[in-house]
């Protein structure tokens, strides 16, 4: 079974545990063997469980590259897209991908599906009935629709031909009013869900039709000029010959901060204390100092180093208009050797505590504008540094000056703190080589 999981989105409503590169799926809040995972995390445990021979490809913008292969490993297959481009050229590049990059045939099939829903295994169980029913050909296209528990405002609906497991759809619907949701859900409607599966040769025929590209690399190479369009206008809703499943299991969009804490097992995840007297509390804790909550009802509070949210659950869907306005660096990313944690900003300075991986190293890069200091607090580490090596343990310091090329690499799980000092200290003050260079 080849799978594109859809992994989009910068997050705010989810602020301050997500930010411009730290998107709601790569945040750890659903347990698993008594070990917290993210949305990614589960969602690629639950396709192994179900097809432990499944393919998948996570179509990604290059932000969050970093973050998947820290959570899921080197090994995962990604297709980048070089800028936002909404879910229609999204598919086609990864669909591409496939095809031209890792050589699967015309005919085979593929299925799309978001990668932030919170299902059970039911959910992939149905995505594999609907790659078998694609396999088969009887239709072109084929839709998972999530059976309504309430009329939804948020969803797109799909009007099925009859209530049947299986159907033909007759027509799709926008998003609607309370009220024309409630008629939608009496004729037997269901969620669009954003899950199709269809044959790459279909996909790729209908794209060719809309897109001048030659193959993945040249849609690669002019992907900013493709058009913004959704699957669903693009194809969905044009296509006559559709088939829809209807699934009735699990399922939520956990978009908002009521949402997501209300699906985590435990009332609290850190160093937080919620006293007896609280009713409705969840805290999520990333910080090293405690949280202690009394007498609250009906109140998220979540803590990071980009900020602190106090909330009333259901008053935090209007929390993106306020965290617009909030200006400031990343204080916390994971990248694909291990993490970096901004404690202490200055006008001329800034000071990052950095985590890296057993094994695994920084690409090796410089800085125009910026001097660093390493200083190693725990682990054993490689630094190179113009081409030199130097083995650092805890105590050691090492002066990086502008322009100087360097990297370290972990020989054990290492710690260090990283001092910038200079007039320009950003993210994008960095200049990559290859390890050839050295």
């Amino acid at each position: 079974m080849n799978i594109i999981l859809l992994s989009g989105g910068s997050g705010k409503r989810l602020w301050p545990l997500s930010n411009e590169i730290r998107s709601k799926q790569f945040i750890k809040l659903f347990k698993h063997n008594d070990q917290y995972e993210s949305m990614v995390q589960r969602v690629y445990r639950q396709i192994k469980s179900v097809d432990k021979d499944a393919d998948i490809t996570i179509a990604t913008s290059k932000t969050q590259v970093s973050s998947i292969h820290n959570q899921l490993g080197n090994d995962v297959s990604i297709s980048i897209e070089p800028c936002r481009r909404d879910t229609f050229p999204a598919i086609v590049l990864a669909t591409a991908y496939l095809h031209d990059i890792k050589d699967i045939d015309l005919d085979e099939t593929v299925v799309v599906c978001p990668v932030d829903p919170h299902v059970d295994d039911s959910y992939f169980e149905m995505i594999k009935k609907m790659d078998d029913l694609a396999k088969e050909g009887s239709s072109n296209l084929y839709l998972m629709g999530i059976e309504p528990d309430h009329p939804s405002e948020k969803f797109g609906y799909i009007i099925p031909t009859s209530k049947d497991e299986i159907s033909k759809v007759s027509e799709f619907k926008e998003k609607p009013t309370e009220e024309i949701a409630k008629k939608y859900i009496k004729q037997g409607a269901l969620w669009n869900g954003g899950v199709f599966a269809y044959k790459i040769g279909y996909v790729l025929e209908i794209a060719h039709k809309l897109i001048d590209f030659v193959d993945y690399q040249d849609l690669f190479e002019k992907y900013e000029e493709v058009n913004k369009i959704s699957f669903d206008y693009a194809v969905a809703e044009r296509e006559k010959d559709i088939t829809v499943v209807r699934y009735t299991g699990q399922w939520k969009d956990l978009g908002t901060w009521d949402a997501f804490v209300n699906a985590m097992e435990d009332e609290s995840i850190g160093n937080a204390i919620i006293d007896s007297n609280c009713k409705n509390v969840h805290v999520i804790n990333e910080l090293d100092i405690p949280i202690l909550c009394v007498g609250l009802q009906d109140i998220v509070v979540s803590a990071s180093p980009d900020g602190i949210l106090v909330s009333d659950k259901e008053k935090s869907t209007g929390i993106k208009s306020l965290v617009d306005s909030i200006e400031g660096p990343i204080m916390f990313a994971e990248k694909s050797w291990g993490e970096y944690r901004v404690i202490d900003v200055e006008d001329e300075s800034r000071t990052i505590k950095v985590t890296l991986r057993k094994g695994h190293q920084m690409n090796y890069h410089s800085h125009e504008h910026r001097n660093e200091v390493w200083t190693i607090v725990s682990g054993v580490g490689i630094a190179t540094v113009n081409g030199r090596k130097y083995e650092l343990v805890p105590g050691d310091t090492i002066k990086l000056p502008v322009g100087c090329k360097h990297t370290i690499y972990a020989k054990t799980d290492l710690q260090l703190i990283e001092v910038q000092s200079g007039k320009e200290i950003t993210v994008k003050d960095k200049i990559k080589y290859s390890l050839e260079t050295m």
